[in-house]
């Protein structure tokens, strides 16, 4: 029984969620963050060998570097390969977002393509230079404010998509705007990091919406959840829970992941796909749309933009209807 489950689902997971587009980039532009490793760099990887100027956004040079030479090497053989270029950001500072979103403004002239995909899950409690609790930090909060920043210039960049990477974790509990960074109840991880991807889904949704009643078309936005893969995400785990339930959790679990090439699918899917082309607003899975938790509403999503808003300091700043900006000294 146990071996015929298996089987059935190492079948699921073959022949299900891949992105099949032959598309090209050439002559496109993708930033992509966090990809060093995991998903994110097989998706630099993908876009790479169709031909786009990727950015790799990380927070480590060294392992960015690496990265790239791997995927150069990888790629030997390939011809009309894109262009890799890496770029320090750092999402547990907005000070370090900022001036990273400066430094594509001065140098990129389009964005064709923005993948929020770094993240952290289940860490010890903490918080960043800007206190705010680490993943609802990291995973939304430095995200919320790249992709505004970056807004008129992806804008200006049609057609264009802004792909937000979520988690089915969304669904374990709920959202508490009341208390987001953990200052007034006590810190449960996997709670943080379920509220984490729920602010990610609610975002992709509000963007749309947005984007929509400022009669601006050929701007995109998806979330998606990758699935369960075999990454260095789960590296806190045994902080968090305790000695060894890392391997132990992997151990039950391996025969039921992905690799990262295969979780990687939905998000270059949402990127490229023509199927999806004309779809804004939704979460995937399998390169499919499904439906999210019920906390997944609108009035959830306005609060949630209102709130992120301010925490980043937007003030008066409008993305939606600033012009291509060159210098961001004037947004605090």
């Amino acid at each position: 029984m146990l071996l015929s489950t298996f089987i059935l689902h190492k079948c699921y997971l073959i022949t299900r969620g891949r992105c099949l587009s032959t598309v090209k980039l050439v002559g496109k532009t993708a930033l992509i963050t966090g990809c060093n490793t995991g998903i994110g760099k097989e998706t630099a990887l993908d876009f790479y060998k169709r031909g786009a100027r990727v950015i790799m956004a990380c927070r480590s040079l060294e392992r960015a570097e690496e990265a790239k030479a791997d995927i150069e090497k990888s790629c030997n053989n390939i011809n009309e390969t894109g262009h890799l270029v890496i770029a320090k950001c750092d999402l547990t500072s907005l000070k370090s977002v900022r001036e990273f979103a400066q430094n594509i403004l001065d140098t990129e002239p389009q964005i064709n393509i923005l993948v929020n995909n770094a993240g952290v899950m289940m860490c010890p409690k903490g918080e960043t230079e800007d206190g705010f609790e680490i993943q609802f930090a990291t995973n939304h909060l430095a995200h919320f404010l790249l992709t505004l920043l970056l807004l008129p210039r992806i804008r200006n960049s049609k057609p264009a998509r802004v792909v937000t990477v979520s988690s089915r974790a969304h669904i374990r509990y709920g959202i508490n705007f009341d208390d987001l960074n953990y200052k007034n109840r006590p810190y449960v991880p996997a709670e943080a990091y379920s509220q984490s991807k729920i602010a990610n889904i609610l975002f992709s949704m509000e963007l749309a919406k947005k984007l929509k009643e400022y009669d601006i078309e050929g701007v995109n936005t998806y979330s998606l959840h990758p699935g369960v893969i075999k990454t260095e995400l789960g590296r806190h785990l045994n902080a968090t829970l305790f000695r060894g339930a890392r391997s132990l959790i992997g151990f039950f679990l391996s025969p039921f992941m992905k690799s990262p090439q295969l979780g990687a699918q939905t998000t270059i899917y949402c990127a490229i796909d023509e199927k999806c082309a004309n779809e804004t607003g939704l979460y995937y899975s399998d390169c499919a749309v499904t439906n999210p938790a019920k906390v997944i509403n609108e009035e959830n999503a306005q609060k949630l933009w209102e709130i992120s808003c301010e925490l980043v300091g937007l003030g008066d700043y409008n993305p939606f209807t600033a012009e291509d900006l060159t210098n961001l000294k004037n947004i605090s």
